[in-house]
């Protein structure tokens, strides 16, 4: 990428930024937004204080209509940065998800699993996981998931058999 392109870029994403957290720093409130203007703008009416951000997760609800609250002070924000601010807030939670999933993915890629791990004792596991898994004894729950037909079942299985596993033996010592 050339070093105007990455420019562009760099200003793109902190404008989509300041966007953002100019919508999250916004408040509306019940009295502050009469019914029948939050009925028209949002659909329905405000039940309790919310910000712009979460007024935009709804469905329904797009950024062009939101910015047709009365009181609210007009910024010029190019289509694309208004476009983009709007699909992080209609997939926030989908992105958490994920961000989520992939710090799971992360521990489990550097979790350890015991040398002398007895894989038919892990309940739940198929005869196939089984023998793959002795077959090629994983140092790692990421070792594992690479292991042609593991499945992530298996994997959630041999994460909850260590934990119980860990459990136990911080009882016990």
């Amino acid at each position: 990428v050339d070093d105007a392109r990455w420019e562009l870029f760099c200003r793109r994403r902190e404008a989509i930024e300041r966007e953002r957290q100019r919508l999250e720093n916004i408040w509306v409130t019940p009295e502050r937004l009469p019914e029948q203007d939050a009925v028209a703008i949002l659909g329905q009416p405000l039940s309790r204080e919310y910000n712009l951000m979460q007024l935009l997760r709804r469905p329904g609800v797009s950024y062009r209509t939101l910015m047709q609250i009365p009181w609210l002070e007009q910024t010029a924000v190019a289509d694309d940065v208004a476009e983009q601010v709007e699909i992080q807030a209609k997939y926030h939670g989908y992105i958490n998800r994920q961000a989520d999933e992939i710090a799971r993915n992360l521990r489990d890629e550097e979790a350890r699993l015991p040398q002398e791990l007895d894989y038919a004792a892990v309940r739940g596991l198929s005869a196939e996981a089984v023998q793959k898994l002795n077959r090629h004894r994983p140092l790692t729950l990421g070792q594992a998931f690479r292991i042609p037909g593991i499945t992530p079942a298996d994997i959630s299985l041999l994460r909850i058999h260590l934990k119980k596993r860990s459990m136990y033996f911080r009882q016990s010592a």
